[in-house]
């Protein structure tokens, strides 16, 4: 099993799909490190030599910012709006939608379960 910056990617896997196990590549980044370093779409992670998981590894690192780097940087970014107070820091604070999406109806991703109000009753007609 391979293991690349600190995460066990699948062996039966195409190289192009295990690749993207690792927090920060995606389709594309995982397609332009296998034309990096050479190797064909149709391989399996299990197929690869030694020498070529040495520059997978060795790309990655050198040209791409994954796993625990990024997501402390995002983590970081987040904060940093919080601390100044902004309005999307405020949202972030507060457990709402960051990027102008209604609260009225449906974001209950950000907001959670919805929480019944007490003595409030349906009016019928």
């Amino acid at each position: 099993m391979a293991r690349i910056a600190g995460v066990n990617i699948p062996p039966n896997k195409r190289v192009e799909i295990s690749l993207r196990y690792i927090y920060g590549i995606g389709p594309v980044n995982a397609r332009q490190i296998c034309d990096t370093v050479g190797i064909p779409a149709e391989r399996r992670v299990n197929q690869l030599t030694d020498d070529e998981i040495m520059k997978l590894r060795e790309i990655i690192d050198r040209d791409f910012r994954v796993e625990g780097d990024l997501r402390r940087e995002t983590a970081m970014n987040i904060k940093r709006l919080m601390d100044m107070a902004c309005y999307r820091g405020l949202r972030h604070r507060r457990g709402l939608p960051v990027r102008g999406q209604r609260t009225h109806t449906n974001a209950r991703t950000r907001k959670g379960k919805a929480v019944p109000v007490a003595g409030k009753k349906k009016v019928t007609k």
